[in-house]
């Protein structure tokens, strides 16, 4: 692969580099929809004897990214979600999850643009058990990356051949684009509702110490 591009993709054309790819794709951090998707397409075009490897990888690095919003949503509980979720997206992630862990854990079978990662901030949110919502989206992931990587062995000759053209490379550039830029803007606002929490907290405190003496 040559160029910057291809350059900067090579990095994440390797089995840790999927594994990476796949937890920050899953986070609430990094920003790339279809990413790991995309990763794990190619990889598996190129090489189709390594494609349950792939999958495996896929899934880990899925997992573990989907971990860590699950743990920030424990963090900042019921009220906390309100500042990341809107009401009204609030309010469908409330009804799946009252449907139980099988429910949302199987939505981690739908790629993007299915806003996933507000649902798994939610199963953290309201304490959904999460040994059976990862075990569900365990399952969900491997069938997804599954069936991409099924498609991509099939497919591998075109897809390789492809991937030779420029207009691979202006795609692979608008999406490098598009991950730096979303990224900056999830880091900001993700830093800013931290920082507006920290600094409404100690207010609480004070006021609450506060409202003995005003009896």
């Amino acid at each position: 692969m040559r160029g910057p591009f291809f350059s900067f993709l090579g990095y994440f054309l390797t089995p840790a580099g999927l594994l990476v790819i796949g937890v920050l794709d899953a986070s609430m951090l990094f920003f790339l929809p279809l990413g790991v998707d995309v990763v794990t397409i190619i990889m598996a075009a190129r090489k189709p004897e390594w494609l349950w490897l792939y999958v495996f990888l896929a899934t880990i690095g899925s997992t573990i990214g989907s971990a860590s919003t699950y743990w920030l949503g424990k963090k900042i509980g019921e009220k906390g979600i309100t500042r990341f979720v809107g009401e009204r997206q609030l309010q469908r992630v409330r009804a799946h999850l009252d449907r139980g862990a099988f429910v949302v854990g199987a939505l981690g079978v739908i790629p993007p643009p299915f806003p996933f990662t507000a649902f798994v901030l939610g199963a953290g949110a309201f304490e959904l058990a999460p040994w059976a919502f990862f075990g569900w989206l365990g399952l969900a992931r491997v069938l997804r990356f599954g069936c991409e990587t099924l498609l991509a062995r099939h497919y591998g000759t075109q897809i390789v051949n492809w991937m030779k053209t420029p207009m691979f490379e202006t795609i692979i550039g608008a999406f490098i684009v598009l991950a730096v830029a979303g990224t900056i803007v999830s880091a900001a606002l993700l830093w800013r509702k931290t920082k507006s929490d920290t600094a409404a907290s100690p207010r609480r405190r004070h006021t609450a110490r506060a409202a003995p003496r005003l009896r």
